[in-house]
């Protein structure tokens, strides 16, 4: 099949909004908080996601009154460049290729030779590391530096570094919140 893993990604986004409307299992994905350090690494995995993001933030700020700051941030921020990870090796290796000839039709190969010339090949990684340290789900950031042809190791210490600085802020948020 051609367009198999933008087929796979349609239909997860199709199962995405239906499973969020089952209230059991929205209880069943914030149940996951009672897990303690495994809870928070699962919310981490979730956390990444433009469907589950939600999820994964309440998840971590409920747990952010019961545990260890430290153990929060390592936890959740190891689970979400798991999540990342995913993500990369997706885009990096399947949806790059389907996605690079449309683009080439659409656009020309125009945009590809400026992003690829010395002056701008270090601003996809930046910007993709400034979206996961963001709020924002991490996917388009991810797609960034999958696209930008990082190599693995990079991105590793992209996506690490960039979530010990975001899940700081936000566990630093929830406790300072009343």
């Amino acid at each position: 099949m051609k367009h198999k893993n933008s087929l796979l990604l349609l239909l997860g986004i199709l199962l995405a909004f239906f499973f969020s409307s089952n209230s059991a299992f929205r209880g069943f994905l914030l149940g996951l908080g009672s897990f303690g350090y495994l809870g928070a690494f699962l919310a981490g995995i979730f956390f990444v996601s433009t469907f589950t993001i939600t999820i994964g933030a309440l998840i971590i700020l409920t747990l952010a009154k019961t545990l260890s700051p430290a153990g929060l941030i390592v936890a959740a921020g190891l689970g979400a460049v798991i999540g990342d990870l995913l993500i990369f090796r997706f885009v990096k290796d399947d949806v790059a290729a389907e996605i690079t000839p449309i683009y080439d039709q659409i656009t020309g190969n125009h945009f590809r030779k400026i992003f690829h010339t010395r002056y701008f090949a270090w601003t996809l990684p930046v910007v993709g590391a400034l979206i996961i340290i963001s709020p924002l789900p991490d996917e388009l950031g991810v797609s960034l530096l999958g696209l930008s042809e990082v190599k693995i190791y990079k991105f590793l210490l992209i996506s690490s570094a960039s979530h010990a600085v975001g899940m700081l802020l936000l566990v630093s948020a929830a406790l300072l919140a009343p």
